[in-house]
């Protein structure tokens, strides 16, 4: 009986047709397990969902692909192109969706263009036959930077230069400052990070001072004159992506100082109603913006978002149907319709004063003034028709009652410096959690009491991260790189000035002021920092963080003319 069995079996399925199925299902296995599934783990997008949702499409894929009903070699090729199309579903839609994620950042978007990886690979190729040299430096007039012949004792220079800037846009800074430290002649260079000041390395004199002059030639700008500030804009290439990088040099007793700022117009064009304004301070700045007359101040610390909001409200004003201009020492990007007026301090001739003074005359209806660098330019705005022209004022100071205090020094007169004034809008920047890898806590009684949050509403506060669990190892998070913060957003308070609150300010009781912005209502600096912790965009670590260097602020002696 086995003999007979023996002698009648047959082959049903050729050995070639089993791996023809199976290559395809390894090659997409491979591709789910290895990038799909890591990345989602690393973005939290649901990794187990997205696993079902492979898996059951495999299935099908697999079903099809062996249970197509025809017969001879034409149901295997058909079976097979079915098999590849449904595992492309599979393919294809994860990266659709995921990348329209907001948790996803852009340069973490997966990318399946084979061709592109190509190219980056070739580009890597090329960068490293050039020396590791992988930037191409362009000045304004379209003029390249040559790199200098690996032999040659300028390459190295080049190198050094270069890693300045790729340093710290993968450090996600917007500016790179080569500095010297004030210790042993040496430099440091510093990159600022959301806000935050991070040292990065530091440098023999020599060479920093080599590294400062490379970039001031790529910018065409005077490598002999050490003292003066000088600027220029490069259009700085890496890996095809190209960005403008404004570069500016100034001297001091202790050396020369470099800075490097990426894409700065970019950094400064934010619509109002994402600035991070509350709803009834934004329904406050709307009726500021829609009264047009006198002055209004605008208040912020250096590097916390004055140029931003200047030109954000400047913007609110309709530049096709008024006369609206701004007069800016340094212009850091170009307002559509808007007629900005260049100040510069180093020139001969005309000060700045006598610059608003004619501005001024002109009657416009909208002036939005950047810069107070002398004593008589908040004089010549109160000689200025308030009920024809709106101006607002940039000033560097931690709040809204400060900024009204510097206004008046500056003035040098109560009743002249509180007349022209219809509203204060002071602001800070403060660091948003990285919502990828952000850490929940339930706070406790006490510390909800210190902070005046209502223990039974506020049942979990968060904390910065820095890791994120992949297959139940901690890795560092791909999106803040560690940081555990990433990106910045705006808390503020804003005021209307009317005939009551002129009226303390010209009596100098800035206590009684204060009480009469609190009976508005609106939320103040501190206020709204809180609610952005309650909701989870920010921390209470960096809310003290702000607090403290606020605090700093009103202790410091108000600066009556710089801004």
């Amino acid at each position: 009986m086995s003999l007979s069995l023996a002698q009648d079996t047959f082959i049903l399925v050729s050995p070639w047709k089993p791996v023809l199925f199976l290559l395809p299902l390894v090659a997409w296995a491979w591709l789910i397990s290895t990038i799909y599934d890591k990345h989602a783990a690393q973005f939290h997008l649901e990794p187990k969902k997205w696993n079902s949702f492979h898996l059951f499409i495999g299935l099908i894929a697999f079903a099809v692909g062996v249970g197509i009903p025809m017969q001879g070699v034409a149901a295997v090729w058909v079976g097979l192109a079915a098999q590849i199309a449904i595992l492309g579903i599979s393919v294809a839609v994860y990266p659709i969706i995921s990348n329209k994620d907001d948790r996803v950042p852009e340069e973490h978007h997966v990318k399946l263009d084979f061709s592109s990886m190509a190219e980056a690979r070739a580009a890597k190729a090329d960068s490293k036959v050039a020396g590791n040299a992988e930037l191409k430096i362009m000045a304004s007039d379209g003029t390249v930077t040559v790199v200098p012949d690996k032999e040659s004792p300028d390459f190295a220079i080049r190198v050094a230069a270069e890693g300045v800037l790729i340093r710290g846009k993968e450090a996600r800074a917007s500016e790179m400052v080569l500095r010297p430290t004030g210790r042993d002649q040496g430099y440091g260079v510093v990159f600022l990070i959301d806000g935050v000041p991070t040292a990065d390395m530091t440098l023999p004199a020599a060479e920093a001072i080599k590294i400062i002059d490379y970039w001031k030639g790529c910018g065409q700008l005077d490598i002999d004159d050490r003292r003066r500030k000088q600027s220029a804009t490069l259009d700085v290439t890496h890996h095809d992506k190209s960005q403008k990088i404004r570069l500016t040099t100034a001297g001091g007793q202790a050396g020369m100082t470099l800075t490097l700022k990426v894409d700065p117009a970019a950094a400064v064009r934010r619509k109002f109603s994402k600035m991070g304004f509350l709803e009834p301070q934004a329904e406050v700045v709307n009726q500021i913006v829609s009264d047009a007359l006198g002055i209004v101040l605008i208040a912020t610390p250096a590097d916390n978002g004055g140029t931003t909001l200047i030109y954000s409200l400047v913007k609110m004003h309709d530049a096709y149907t008024q006369n609206v201009q701004t007069i800016e020492i340094e212009q850091e990007d170009a307002l559509e319709g808007v007629r900005q007026n260049p100040y510069d301090p180093a020139k001969d001739g005309q000060d700045h004063a006598t610059l608003v003074r004619s501005i001024l005359r002109r009657d416009p209806d909208v002036v939005g003034i950047t810069d107070v660098p002398d004593a008589a330019t908040p004089k010549e705005m109160c000689r200025a028709d308030h009920e024809r022209t709106r101006q607002y004022l940039l000033l560097r100071a931690g709040g809204a009652l400060q900024a009204i205090q510097t206004w008046c020094k500056a003035v040098g007169d109560l009743p002249t410096a509180s007349e022209p004034l219809h509203g204060v809008i002071a602001g800070r920047l403060v660091r948003k959690l990285c919502q990828n890898c952000r850490v929940g806590y339930s706070p406790s009684a006490d510390m909800l009491k210190k902070l005046g949050l209502p223990a039974d509403k506020v049942p979990q506060l968060f904390k910065k991260g820095g890791q994120v669990l992949i297959k139940n190892k901690p890795e560092t998070c791909p999106v803040c790189g560690g940081i555990g913060y990433i990106g910045q957003e705006g808390i503020f308070e804003a005021y209307l000035l009317g005939p009551t609150e002129r009226e303390l300010i010209k009596s100098g009781n800035l206590a009684a002021l204060r009480g009469e912005f609190r009976k508005q209502g609106i939320p103040t600096l501190q206020q709204a920092a809180l609610l952005k912790a309650v909701e989870g965009i920010t921390s209470i670590e960096e809310i003290m963080r702000v607090t403290a260097s606020a605090e700093s602020t009103k202790k410091a002696k108000p600066a009556a003319v710089k801004s």
